[in-house]
């Protein structure tokens, strides 16, 4: 029986579907397309979504198949009147190694998921659309029917089928927010004259009657992305977009002739929607991406959005299917993710507001909508059931303890369990060879990380329990230990920026050392002294149960009905019966 079928092969799909082949899950995933759709669409990866990326093994060749982004170009009355650069004062940190977004066409990026995937022994199901979803009464698995007669089963359903998603519709969940019928534009890519336009420029015309847009599309050699304020008819109403429309629009508000504009294709209307699904789970099926959640495009977050979306949920299934975890793990997702999702709906509605106004006066452009909040990189779940409180007790300046709710020390700026876990530099121990935290947490599993000489018995102990689970223990050591003994994976800390970056102190030459659990997504869970091995004991078994001591079959009972979701609200059999 197929573990989970993925719904929709855009990237939120395909990064899920890459996620969970990796972990060895029978995986599915069908697209109702007859072919991959050739459409640029999202312009890139913003920096945490590299992070996944990179996770997954493809950020290099993404990197390599895109360009940097560049300096924005503003224009009034077709004449250059700023240029704006918001990564200029930009650089990679020890904390994190990508400090801005990647162009790639959506296409080109497709293809390099698509790629990795089949690597994996799994390939797309074009032309399969599902138009039926029914889970047993039991809860054990869901019927899936699609347009062609045929029913499978499968035993989880994630719908990635965009904002018109059919699971989402199939599963009667509600979709509320709101459509501004006034915010409109058409969008579409072109090929311009060679030399028509510096291709190391995103040109962004913003005049009184309105504006037209052209960035560059990396990889090829005339394409660019066409965005503009649409044409509109004698009462006001926005025309459909033509490539004589585009060409109109082209000689009317830029100093290029209509005859520059040689091809457009793949032409669309876009219009403001913020909307979000009422719940992300019903029973056995989930939904991510757009068919959860869409808002403004001001800040790029939304294959961003759903590319974290995936990252979120795949370990989870991962660890239910493998019988290391029990199912009630799932129900995190939707307590992690929605209210990610309804702040990323605020923010990028924020943003929208601050662009609007800013292009009404020369000289701005898009550039108002790029903040850090829009580079992915704070997102956390602190909230979250599974963001174990710290017990390591961080002492103040004073020697005062810290305040009980577990918050790191506010000066040492370390995170917070639910945060993203810092990258930081460092070398390998066995070879010297250099090397980042984030190297080590790559992969599918949970990592331990043990700071200072009293953590190696705890480390030593989770790797005979967990070994088996997928948790994977790596000894950080400061510069100075002695580290002759070190065991394969252990890292040396040469610079000090990983006890920096967790706030657990510089030497360990004094107390017990510090442990710090990190989750497969790269998120924080808790942190606890190196000597009350039983708080690292409690976090493992939120994730993994009892350890190898006590493995559990995918689908065993949890103490809540199995077609209910975590709130208790009417699972996938209420909802299309």
């Amino acid at each position: 029986m197929t573990d989970v079928l993925v719904v929709g092969a855009g990237p939120t799909g395909l990064v899920l579907a890459c996620d969970l082949a990796r972990r060895g899950v029978a995986v599915r995933i069908v697209d109702r397309s007859p072919a991959p759709p050739r459409t640029s669409r999202a312009k890139g990866p913003n920096p945490r979504s590299l992070e996944i990326l990179d996770d997954l093994g493809v950020a290099d060749e993404v990197l390599a198949a895109g360009a940097a982004p560049l300096p924005m170009l503003k224009y009034r009355d077709r004449l250059p009147v700023a240029e704006a650069d918001p990564w200029a004062d930009s650089a990679a940190t020890s904390e994190a190694h990508y400090d801005r977004g990647w162009l790639i066409a959506q296409w080109r990026l497709e293809g390099i998921l698509r790629d990795r995937l089949a690597a994996h022994g799994v390939h797309v199901e074009l032309g399969r659309e599902v138009v039926g979803l029914a889970e047993n009464t039991g809860g054990q698995h869901v019927d899936v029917t699609f347009a062609e007669g045929r029913t499978e089963r499968v035993r989880y359903v994630v719908g990635c089928d965009g904002a018109h998603s059919s699971v989402r519709k199939l599963l009667g969940i509600g979709f509320d927010g709101t459509t501004d019928e006034d915010q409109v534009m058409v969008c579409g890519d072109v090929d311009l004259a060679e030399a028509a336009l510096d291709r190391t420029r995103w040109h962004q015309w913003f005049d009184v009657d309105g504006a037209v847009m052209l960035c560059p599309i990396p990889g090829t050699r005339t394409g660019w992305w066409f965005q503009a304020g649409p044409e509109r008819d004698g009462r006001g109403q926005p025309l459909a977009p033509t490539a004589d429309g585009f060409r109109r629009l082209l000689a009317r508000h830029t100093a290029l002739s209509g005859e520059d504009l040689t091809r457009a294709e793949l032409l669309s209307t876009y219009r403001v929607n913020v909307r979000m699904a009422d719940r992300f789970r019903a029973g056995r099926v989930f939904l991510a991406g757009d068919a959860a959640h869409v808002h403004a495009i001001a800040g790029g977050l939304g294959m961003n959005t759903g590319i974290q979306d995936a990252f979120n949920l795949g370990w989870k299934l991962g660890l239910v299917l493998a019988g290391h975890a029990d199912a009630a793990l799932l129900d995190s997702y939707e307590e992690e993710r929605l209210p990610v999702a309804a702040r990323t709906l605020d923010l990028t509605s924020e943003r929208l507001r601050a662009t609007l106004e800013a292009i009404r006066r020369p000289g701005g452009g898009l550039d108002a909508a790029i903040t850090s909040d829009t580079t992915g990189l704070g997102v956390g779940y602190r909230w979250s059931t599974l963001a174990a409180p710290r017990t390591d007790t961080p002492r103040t300046d004073d020697g005062g303890p810290e305040p009980e709710d577990g918050s790191p020390h506010p000066e040492d700026g370390s995170p917070h369990p639910g945060d993203r876990a810092p990258d930081a530099p460092c070398t390998d121990a066995a070879t010297g060879a250099r090397t980042r935290l984030h190297r080590v947490l790559a992969g599918p599993g949970t990592t331990v990380l043990g700071f200072g000489p009293g953590s190696a018995a705890v480390l030593r102990e989770v790797a005979t329990a967990y070994g088996e689970a997928g948790v994977r223990t790596c000894r950080v050591y400061a510069a100075h230990e002695d580290r002759a003994e070190a065991e394969p994976g252990a890292v040396v800390d040469d610079t000090g920026h990983a006890a920096a970056a967790y706030g657990t102190g510089t030497s360990g030459e004094t107390g017990a050392g510090t442990v710090v659990v990190v989750r497969p997504d790269h998120h924080v869970g808790g942190y606890a002294p190196a000597d009350d091995a039983d708080a690292v004991r409690e976090f493992l078994r939120r994730l993994h149960g009892t350890g190898a001591s006590a493995s559990r079959p995918e689908g065993t009972p949890t103490d809540r009905s199995p077609d209910r979701s975590a709130d208790g609200s009417p699972g996938m059999v209420d909802a299309v019966r």
